[in-house]
């Protein structure tokens, strides 16, 4: 029988790779815990695009990041006179007083919140308001490339405190976004939901390579 002997540097080498399959193992079990939970959340929405058939919303959201939505948000407001519109963190406060203006939309129904910093924020910083007014049902209006992610944040952020929600999509020439931003805000939609964090460090980890 021969046997064979292994040179240091080559025990070394498997000893190092070894423990870096251990230590990796723990990223890859959250990462796809992680990834589970977002997948849930877009299995969610389907049920509760049905469910939501049901409910009449209470009021408006419009996610800031683009004065288009503003626009279309001011249309809307006129086809439901009856609800209040809240606008986070969008166009400055006298554009965005003015596009509602000129559509006939009366300040005393136009709430401006700027609070948020992203798309997280936009529903972390609110929801808590929503519930206490009593809110169980918005309109949340955003552009169509972004309605995935926001679709994923809106059912685990809203959604944990009982607030269903309808979604209403803003025509843009944009592509939709790459899953990887929907996965990124999904769990940090989720760490706020547990910690009360918005997890913005860990969202520049998620995306690392």
């Amino acid at each position: 029988m021969t046997s064979v002997t292994r040179s240091p540097f080559s025990v070394k080498k498997a000893l190092k790779k070894s423990a870096h399959r251990r230590a990796s193992r723990p990223i890859r079990l959250a990462q796809r815990m992680v990834t589970g939970l977002v997948l849930l959340a877009l299995l969610g929405m389907g049920y509760r695009q049905v469910a939501s058939l049901l409910q009449k919303p209470q009021a408006v959201l419009v996610l800031g990041g683009s004065p288009d939505r503003e626009k279309y948000a001011a249309t809307f407001a006129q086809e439901h006179p009856d609800l209040p519109i809240w606008v986070s963190s969008g166009s400055p406060q006298d554009y965005a007083e003015w596009v509602f203006t000129e559509a006939g939309i009366p300040q005393e129904r136009l709430h401006l919140d700027y609070q948020a910093v992203d798309t997280v924020t936009n529903f972390t910083t609110l929801v808590e308001r929503f519930k206490a007014e009593g809110i169980t049902s918005l309109y949340v209006i955003t552009s169509d490339y972004h309605m995935t992610r926001a679709s994923v944040i809106g059912e685990i952020v809203l959604g944990s405190r009982g607030i269903d929600f309808k979604t209403v999509a803003v025509p843009s020439q944009q592509s939709p976004e790459p899953f990887n931003k929907v996965l990124r805000d999904g769990a940090r939609a989720v760490l706020w939901v547990t910690t009360g964090s918005t997890g913005s460090s860990f969202a520049q980890y998620l995306t690392q390579k």
